[in-house]
């Protein structure tokens, strides 16, 4: 994971992911292994890891209990294999997010002299951009973050699916590192911890009690509080 910036985090841990099951070896085999992850995951969602079994896959794929047998040997591949295309596909949204939002951090930080007033402003945009992320996950993502939350749990239990999980981790950890050095933090490493810990505190709160009219100030100001502490030493 060796390369430049947050995005280049993201794109190395997509590209790491190793899947389990049986290959597909035509385009019609990979579209088939698809719906039998695809609906491997649907029924996380809706009713939990336990609820994931062969017949039960492969009644939601509509394809016959043969196909999720032959490719998945067993409920632990076919639940590795679909948390690896979660991670997969939530590190290509990441790397993109990334990004954008590295351009727009150095963007402000331009702005500015590197007076504390500065810093504070920026402190302020950067906690602003927190919230916002964790917004997003829990209105436009919020499958996914249930999903994940049911892969975590199951994590305890399987040390494949660990492995994943701390892959997984990675993304958001190593991305919110180099953002926090991008903005000036003596130790990113440290203050990423911990930041990342508020956020995803804040993603199961936010699912575990939907929409709460006071939620999203209180997550602002929680932000601010801990992103002016961060930058004020910087």
């Amino acid at each position: 994971m060796a390369q430049q910036g947050a995005a280049g985090v993201a794109t190395a841990v997509a590209e790491s992911v190793q899947y389990q099951g049986r290959k597909a070896s035509r385009q019609g085999s990979e579209q088939r292994r698809q719906q039998i992850l695809d609906a491997a995951m649907r029924i996380i969602v809706r009713d939990g890891v336990r609820g994931v079994r062969h017949r039960a896959v492969a009644a939601e794929a509509g394809v016959p209990l043969s196909a999720t047998t032959y490719y998945f040997k067993d409920i632990e591949d076919l639940l590795t294999d679909t948390f690896a295309q979660y991670v997969e596909r939530s590190a290509a949204y990441m790397a993109k997010l990334w990004e954008n939002t590295e351009v727009l951090l150095r963007q402000l930080i331009a702005k500015g002299d590197g007076s504390p007033g500065a810093r504070a402003q920026l402190a302020d945009e950067v906690a602003k951009m927190g919230a916002e992320y964790v917004q997003r996950q829990l209105h436009n993502r919020r499958d996914f973050l249930m999903a994940e939350q049911a892969f975590r749990q199951e994590a305890l239990l399987c040390p494949r699916l660990a492995e994943l999980v701390r892959l997984h981790a990675q993304i958001l950890l190593r991305g919110t590192c180099q953002l926090l050095q991008v903005v000036g933090s003596r130790q990113p490493q440290q203050d990423a911890i911990v930041l990342t810990a508020i956020i995803e505190q804040m993603e199961y709160q936010g699912l575990l009690d939907a929409a709460q009219p006071q939620a999203e100030a209180q997550m602002l100001a929680i932000l601010t509080r801990y992103l002016h502490l961060v930058l004020a030493s910087a």
